[in-house]
């Protein structure tokens, strides 16, 4: 019956190594290459607190506890470990990588007309309150010699948001991480967001918005390049 017997795994395989021969780097090669490609994507990569420090989780408990309510009451049982779980991929901008995320989806094309991608959700986090602003990003470029995928746009826009932000900044980091990779005849970023911290506390206009914009190349030293920008990002949807 020896034919029913598992085959063993690769990683079983790794971690019998291990075992016999005292040591990891099979193992921690294969996890540095996971990781990596981890890295590319929008996967949540979580970070322990270094030995003998507090994790997220329990100076969130602290703080529930300063504000003075009860952090083992039921509906606040679990909030420290989910408040850091949702922090840390609302901030997971800050492991991924701009070169890994569009080096291997960029292709040689002739085209030269402008590419827009308008209507791009945006959701990130005011670094002087660490309350959340949101809205649309359009995105534009006129290519010279490569095209990215437009998939990768929209992930570019997420890694940027996903970190500690200012609108001002985020718009600026994701025209030069464009311009600086595809190296186009011009790039053109929009924002337009509202923002929780003069909404919900502060002034309370909840009908204020805030428009930001960069133009690199042929969209900041031509008008006409701006305005074709401009009118296609305001067409109707059809």
């Amino acid at each position: 019956m020896s034919w029913l017997k598992p085959r063993p795994t690769k990683i079983a395989e790794l971690l019998h190594g291990v075992a016999a021969h005292g040591y990891g780097t099979e193992l921690k090669r294969a996890n540095m290459k996971r990781s990596e490609e981890d890295m590319s994507e929008t996967t949540e990569i979580i970070i322990p607190p270094a030995a003998g420090t507090e994790g997220i989780a329990d100076l969130v408990r602290k703080m529930i506890v300063l504000l003075g309510e009860n952090p083992d009451r039921e509906g606040l049982r679990r909030t420290p470990e989910r408040f850091e779980k949702a922090l840390r991929f609302l901030t997971s901008g800050y492991r991924q990588d701009p070169d890994k995320l569009l080096n291997g989806a960029m292709f040689s094309v002739c085209y030269d007309e402008m590419v827009v991608v308008k209507d791009i959700e945006v959701y990130s986090l005011c670094e002087h309150h660490l309350l959340p602003f949101f809205g649309r990003c359009h995105v534009a470029y006129i290519p010279s010699k490569k095209v990215v995928g437009l998939s990768k746009i929209a992930r570019l826009v997420n890694m940027f948001a996903r970190r500690l932000q200012i609108q001002e900044r985020l718009t600026s980091q994701i025209a030069q991480s464009i311009q600086e990779h595809l190296s186009p005849e011009g790039v053109g970023v929009i924002i337009e967001a509202r923002h929780l911290c003069m909404v919900m506390r502060g002034v309370e206009k909840q009908n204020s918005m805030a428009t930001t914009s960069a133009m690199l190349g042929a969209f900041k030293e031509n008008k006409q390049t701006r305005d074709e920008f401009l009118s296609l990002i305001s067409s109707q949807k059809s």
